[in-house]
């Protein structure tokens, strides 16, 4: 067993949208992370899958256990590892990405739990928890952590974010081949924080592209990447979610107005989305 889930580990680097965060196909415009890492696995790990310990042991009890002190405890770990799995299928589920081409983190303390390269997420469980500190040094588990780690710990290290959701959804992604910033087609960009901008376009996985999200994402919860995808942070993974698809709405929805021949999109001004601003601060139940 612990050798068939190798193989389809690797299986799953090959290419793709992004590198061996994809499954989908080979030989991707992105290429693949960590050629001849056995498929996604640190090299003298114990074997695959199965073989994190005694059964029925997953990695976060065996590495969470040994280190008091160290990690979240975890009963947490646990929690908040398959609210990141429910989330990372949801992105699948909802058409914000294909294959394993977006990435998805949480952070507990001081750990970051990430979605981990070339897995799909439909085959994620308890025993491939996945875990790194704010240096990326890897704390928790085998696999190999998403090649977007960058992205993610730069949010978490920037700003007070307890979640991300980096997605390729394809409204989004078109209009940030278009535009240098989301055009004001809807007041919902306050709840982004304002007009959304689009990072200019930088090789996946670098820290240029790091770089170059933060600073789309200055007084902003969401950016656009340019010629790539799409990321947003929250307090929750709900949040996070929530702020991707409200962006991937957006987006269609200018897409749509834009494209009705002799005719020109009516937009918000600044002014107008910042009273929204002000009144959403008092939106919902206390």
């Amino acid at each position: 067993m612990a050798e068939q889930r190798r193989q389809t580990g690797t299986a799953q680097g090959t290419g793709g949208a992004e590198g061996a965060d994809s499954a989908q196909g080979t030989g991707g415009a992105e290429g693949a992370r960590g050629e001849g890492d056995g498929g996604g696995r640190r090299d003298g790990d114990g074997g695959g899958r199965g073989g994190d310990g005694p059964e029925g042991q997953g990695a976060v009890g065996r590495w969470a256990s040994g280190e008091p002190g160290g990690l979240p405890a975890p009963e947490e770990l646990e929690r908040a590892w398959g609210e990141l799995v429910a989330t990372a299928r949801r992105t699948v589920a909802d058409g914000l990405v294909v294959g394993t081409s977006g990435n998805v983190s949480v952070r507990v303390g001081d750990t970051v739990l990430v979605t981990p390269t070339g897995v799909p997420y439909d085959r994620l469980a308890p025993a491939d928890a996945c875990g790194v500190d704010l240096d990326g040094r890897q704390v928790l588990g085998s696999l190999v952590p998403t090649s977007e780690l960058p992205m993610h710990l730069a949010v978490y290290r920037a700003t007070g974010a307890r979640a991300v959701v980096h997605t390729h959804a394809v409204h989004a992604t078109a209009v940030s081949t278009l535009v240098t910033e989301l055009p004001l087609i809807h007041y919902m960009a306050a709840a982004l924080g304002g007009p959304v901008r689009v990072a200019p376009y930088a090789t996946y996985g670098t820290e240029e592209l790091a770089e170059n999200m933060l600073s789309a994402l200055r007084d902003r919860t969401a950016c656009l990447l340019q010629n790539h995808g799409t990321l947003a942070h929250g307090s929750t993974l709900d949040q996070a979610y929530d702020r991707t698809a409200q962006l991937e709405w957006m987006c269609r929805v200018w897409l749509t107005a834009s494209a009705l021949p002799g005719r020109t999109p009516t937009l918000l001004t600044e002014e107008q989305v910042a009273e929204v601003g002000r009144r959403l601060r008092g939106y919902g139940q206390p």
